[in-house]
């Protein structure tokens, strides 16, 4: 198993589809079942061995530099954005932070339940590092609590991420975890830009890898799908 000592929460963005909710607070610090969302992603991050967390601040960043501040580990860097840069912006601007081996990278408004073994830690084993730039997290469509939207991507049987064929139906969505190889970034645009524009490369030279999460994954995008996923964990026994 690949050894993932550093990692970035992308935590920057508005919220607006939580809004009033974040109106007065940043997405990250939506509580769910009484945690925040940043709090369990740092925590797992911490369970994992990551030994520091890259975390880039925009909408209402003192708040959230504050609740950051509170935390004993793992070790939190700050990257201010003056300006949102997006997901992929977020990362590239951040790389001198992340050092130069694989780094996880989490998308702060996501929430899971891992199966018989951490999903973090089933990433750090998958990873190649000859084979991949970039290493997926996916979820099943169909049984992603709170989503009903279409489908991103296929994967191959020796677990690479390819994108779909016309008259295909993608059955995986991206579970907004992943592990990056600052080598991903080497022609990144300046301007903001979503990681899907180093994805879809990336897939296509066959070095965009990918597994099945095989626990429970909600999308809280919304008050609704957070309304469902409060409800669904609050009634759990364990999290995991």
């Amino acid at each position: 198993m690949t050894r993932i000592r550093r990692a970035m929460v992308l935590a920057a963005g508005l919220g607006t589809r939580l809004r009033p909710l974040t109106d007065r607070l940043p997405k990250p610090l939506v509580t769910v079942a009484g945690e925040t969302l940043i709090d369990r992603i740092l925590d797992r991050l911490a369970e994992a061995g990551v030994e520091e967390v890259v975390v880039n601040l925009h909408h209402m960043a003192d708040q959230l530099s504050g609740h950051l501040a509170r935390r004993s580990g793992p070790r939190i860097i700050e990257s201010r954005e003056e300006a949102l840069l997006e997901t992929g912006g977020g990362v590239r601007r951040a790389l001198p932070l992340l050092g130069d081996d694989p780094f996880f990278v989490v998308n702060g408004d996501v929430l899971w339940r891992n199966g018989r073994r951490s999903a973090l830690e089933r990433l750090a084993t998958a990873w190649d590092d000859r084979r991949m730039d970039a290493l997926l997290l996916l979820q099943r469509t169909v049984s992603a609590v709170g989503y009903d939207g279409h489908g991103d991507f296929m994967l191959t049987q020796d677990g690479m991420v390819r994108r779909p064929k016309p008259g295909e139906v993608p059955p995986y969505i991206f579970a907004g975890v992943q592990i990056l190889h600052p080598r991903l970034f080497a022609d990144a645009p300046a301007d903001p830009f979503s990681l899907t524009r180093l994805y879809f490369p990336a897939a296509e030279a066959g070095r965009l890898g990918g597994i099945l999460h095989d626990g429970e994954w909600y999308h809280v995008g919304t008050l609704e799908a957070l309304a469902e996923a409060e409800e669904t964990l609050a009634t759990a026994k364990v999290w995991l």
